[in-house]
């Protein structure tokens, strides 16, 4: 047997591929709590929300305190569980919070016939920036507050469009 071959039979490996397995369930664990529960990484696809973001989708960072925490305000984009459809993840531009008289037309489309809505407790008024092709509070209502998961703070990609995403109000 080979010096090298009696080296490798007498390695720790059991203590080795443990230290291995071990460092990889923490890091794991700490990449999805701070996932979970601090920020994260979201490509949004569609038209509704046009200009501020791309059809085709950027990648931008969802800031997952300022939900848990009520730091959102008129004006601010975040992201919410649908109430329409609960598998899916939605964006959009924060109108109105809690108490806050909303006017909205009701089919800008074909019409300039608007209405006013004042949001309930616990809730805040959604639109996509581009109204005429956007599934928003105009349709489902307010928004409970609690679907509410993430503030989106910045886009990532594409690159020349780097940098946070603005505060319309």
């Amino acid at each position: 047997m080979s010096r090298f071959v009696r080296r490798l039979a007498g390695a720790p490996w059991r203590a080795i591929v443990e230290g291995a397995i071990s460092r990889a369930v923490v890091v794991f664990c700490g990449v999805t709590v701070i996932d979970e529960r601090v920020v994260s990484l979201t490509y949004p696809r569609g038209p509704s929300m046009l200009p501020a973001i791309n059809i085709m989708g950027d990648l931008v960072v969802a800031d997952k305190l300022s939900a848990r925490y009520g730091w959102v305000s008129p004006g601010d984009v975040v992201q919410f569980v649908s109430p329409e459809d609960p598998r899916k993840t939605v964006i959009k531009r924060v109108l109105g919070m809690e108490g806050d008289a909303v006017t909205y037309l009701v089919d800008p489309a074909n019409s300039d016939v608007s209405k006013t809505v004042v949001v309930p407790k616990g809730h805040i008024w959604v639109q996509g920036d581009n109204i005429h092709n956007s599934t928003d509070s105009r349709q489902f209502g307010p928004l409970p507050y609690g679907l509410v998961n993430g503030k989106i703070c910045c886009r990532i990609l594409p690159l020349k469009r780097f940098g946070l995403i603005d505060s319309k109000q």
